[in-house]
């Protein structure tokens, strides 16, 4: 049993960089079950329509956004995210108020919103600094796609948004390496 002071405890970052992994072995450190955020953002997409929700449907609805530059990639990312917030607030909110604490996994949640919790949510944004090294992550976790360096540019701009915003709200944007090391930095700086 852990001394935790926490409620969620939310592992956030982009796609590629290791943060699922992460997220897992800390459910495992913590004995914690483990909500992914792209679970949430797939049922609302099957229970809303697009002129519903647009935003959340928007990948589906707009393929050509796969020839989009990727920082009109990463504002269309970053205007979704905040689309699916709400799911995502309500999943923190019933877990501060029933208390049954679980790690939340995903590239949707945004510093913005941890922002408006107090410390019975704790939070770790990942980031990996090097281009080739999020190409390699992805070819690992999906041989099947190849090299995918402009979503591996996707993930660059916004682990430096994201580094960006954590230094503005006060938390922690943590580099995902070395590997070898990361849990233990994780457990360390979700005690502090």
């Amino acid at each position: 049993m852990f001394d935790r002071s926490w409620d969620v405890l939310a592992i956030a970052g982009p796609s590629g960089v290791g943060k699922s992994r992460l997220s897992y072995s800390l459910a495992r450190h913590y004995d914690l079950p483990i909500v992914e955020v792209d679970d949430l953002f797939h049922a609302v997409e099957a229970l809303t329509t697009p002129d519903q929700q647009p935003l959340i449907h928007f990948w589906r609805t707009h393929p050509e956004s796969a020839d989009f530059p990727a920082t009109k990639v990463l504002e269309l990312f970053l205007e979704v995210s905040r689309a699916i917030s709400p799911a995502v607030r309500s999943v923190i909110d019933n877990h501060i108020e029933t208390q049954m604490p679980v790690v939340l996994d995903g590239d949707y949640i945004l510093p913005e919103l941890i922002a408006e919790y107090s410390d019975r949510v704790k939070s770790i944004f990942l980031y990996e600094e090097n281009h080739h090294q999020i190409v390699d992550n992805y070819l690992q976790r999906e041989p099947m796609a190849g090299d995918q360096h402009k979503r591996a540019e996707v993930s660059l701009l916004f682990g430096d948004w994201l580094r960006d915003e954590c230094k503005r709200l006060g938390f922690l944007a943590m580099p995902a390496r070395p590997w070898e090391t990361v849990v233990e930095r994780a457990v360390a700086a979700v005690a502090k």
